[in-house]
């Protein structure tokens, strides 16, 4: 996995597919520090756009001030009192979610076609990246039918959404490290009203949010380049 520095907030939006060989299984991970989500979602439809079929695969990992954010799907009245925290449409699937401050999001940039894989097959691979990256820190994550994301004792800990164009996917998934949990009060966390939502920090307090952010892009390495899972 070839490690990118950070391009400068301001200048997100342009962030430029790198060219190497079609069948080279290099994936570049950028990580990118505090980004303003109108800004980082530019920038993926930038890079979707430019990419062709010699762009190496990115993973992008990011946080965001806070902010609400509308699926494809969403419907306005699962808002239930915003506030002052804004709202922005995405074209990503899926329900209302919220992003902030101690939340790690990744995004993962895939030629689909090149991996010969199914938006299903993309989803649970990086609900698997989750629960492996709770598994290292003893915590025991689970799915629930019909509901993507990761859970742990019923809880939400883990959401996942993805738009694919002309065979390319971008945005990604969101895991609750150590956050303010009261925004998710505001909204039907992913249109289910009740949805109970967790983070890391209530079961292991203290753990930087850098080291699960590492163990994280480990474990989407693990299956974005498998001779790394067997180098590990």
């Amino acid at each position: 996995m070839i490690v990118s520095p950070a391009p400068a907030l301001a200048t997100a939006a342009r962030v430029a597919p790198q060219t190497v060989s079609a069948n080279a299984p290099a994936v570049v991970l950028r990580e990118l520090g505090v980004t303003d989500y109108s800004a980082t979602l530019a920038a993926m439809r930038a890079f979707s756009r430019a990419r062709d079929a010699d762009t190496p695969d990115e993973v992008w990992l990011t946080e965001h001030p806070p902010v609400f954010t509308l699926g494809l799907a969403a419907r306005h009245e699962h808002l239930l009192d915003v506030g002052d925290i804004p709202v922005v449409a995405s074209d990503r699937g899926g329900q209302v979610t919220y992003h902030g401050p101690g939340q790690l999001v990744a995004y993962v940039l895939l030629d689909l076609g090149r991996r010969d894989l199914k938006v299903r097959e993309v989803v649970r691979l990086m609900e698997d990246a989750v629960l492996a990256t709770l598994r290292d820190l003893g915590i025991e994550g689970h799915r629930l039918a019909g509901m993507p994301g990761v859970y742990v004792a019923g809880e939400k800990i883990a959401s996942l959404g993805l738009k694919v164009s002309r065979g390319r996917s971008y945005h990604g998934l969101s895991l609750n490290v150590d956050m303010d949990l009261d925004p998710f009060d505001r909204i039907d966390p992913c249109g289910y009203r009740g949805l109970r939502v967790t983070h890391i920090a209530a079961r292991r307090p203290g753990v930087s949010k850098a080291a699960i952010a590492a163990r994280l892009a480990r474990h989407l390495r693990s299956w974005m380049e498998p001779s790394a899972a067997c180098a590990r």
